[in-house]
């Protein structure tokens, strides 16, 4: 049987004396939520947790591209797209793109994540040249005026290598680096930071009857996976960011599973980036047919991830997000 540890993550100074650190942030645990595909759940004490597991979740996470990861980061989203699900057509021209850039990262953003195809359910391919067109310009625009951490969010090799050479200084692969298998060598060629995501299938057939055995246990599998085989290429576990792909191959019962269990990821030993804004789940629960006027629903799933250890919230609404986090910081 293999057994599988989630930390039962809470926060305050009032703690037991057997509580420890998550991934030594302020949050904390003194029980474990054991899962297995064999056996019911149970919880038992951290002390009865083994060494590996334990190491793995209390391990400070180290600075990725320079940013402090004891603390929430938010990526701003910036699609440089005619299609994308909530934005198509607002960013694709260099001039509209440096604004939007700009507006984010006064408002707080620490990272931008420029994406030049949209991965929404039934989006069609994008050929390599033309992504190209559409990020490494923007790309490069951006990073002549900021030294914001720009991430290319592309699954193709030569849009990573454009972008890298443009300023970017992270990869963001919605396919966790299973559409292009030159990718993972690329990036770590270029001894720069990614991010492996999970999601069952290509966006244009993604959502046709997703299925799974266990959704939490196969996506904590496959992030598992494909860090070791980031690894295999000489990238350190320190430089990968997680996401267990909310939205990406899921019906509404596995977006909730994953985001009620997401603290099970920091036995990945890895940040956990979330990214859920705007995302058709949150349309459906929160009753918004319209994708832009998501923010309250995507800003209350980032804080019930910020509360599991999330490190990184992947968001539209910057600004607006940025409050709610000070204020989340300030109230825990």
């Amino acid at each position: 049987m293999t057994a599988y540890y989630r930390p039962l993550v809470q926060q305050g100074a009032a703690r037991p004396d057997s509580a420890v650190p998550l991934a030594e942030t302020q949050l904390w645990f003194s029980d474990v939520e054991v899962l297995s595909r064999d056996t019911p759940a149970c919880v038992i004490p951290v002390r009865d947790v083994p060494a590996d597991w334990l190491t793995r979740l209390c391990s400070a996470r180290r600075p990725l591209a320079g940013l402090d990861l004891s603390q929430p980061q938010i990526m701003g989203i910036l699609n440089t797209t005619p299609d994308s699900f909530s934005d198509g057509g607002r960013h694709n021209s260099v001039e509209t793109a440096q604004a939007a850039a700009a507006d984010m990262t006064r408002a707080g953003a620490s990272i931008l994540d420029i994406g030049g195809e949209s991965t929404r359910p039934g989006a069609a391919f994008v050929p390599a040249e033309e992504e190209i067109a559409r990020t490494a310009p923007i790309i490069e625009a951006i990073r002549a005026h900021s030294e914001v951490v720009i991430s290319v969010d592309t699954r193709k090799a030569t849009v990573a290598q454009a972008a890298l050479q443009a300023g970017a200084s992270l990869v963001n692969d919605v396919s966790g680096f299973t559409f292009d298998a030159e990718l993972a060598p690329t990036c770590a060629a270029a001894h720069v930071p990614v991010c492996v995501m999970h999601a069952q299938g290509d966006p244009a057939t993604m959502q046709d009857e997703p299925a799974y055995e266990n959704v939490l246990l196969d996506v904590y599998d496959f992030l598992e996976q494909q860090i070791q085989m980031l690894e295999c290429h000489g990238m350190s576990r320190s430089d990968i960011l997680v996401d267990p792909g909310i939205g990406f191959g899921k019906t509404l019962t596995h977006n909730l599973t994953l985001l009620q269990n997401l603290s099970l990821f920091h036995g990945l030993g890895a940040p956990i980036l979330l990214g859920v804004s705007r995302k058709g789940f949150i349309g459906k629960l929160g009753q918004e047919p319209r994708a832009d006027h998501r923010a309250p629903g995507s800003i209350a799933v980032g804080l019930a991830g910020l509360s599991q250890g999330v490190q990184v919230l992947r968001v539209h609404d910057v600004a607006e997000t940025m409050q709610a986090v000070r204020l989340w910081q300030a109230v825990r």
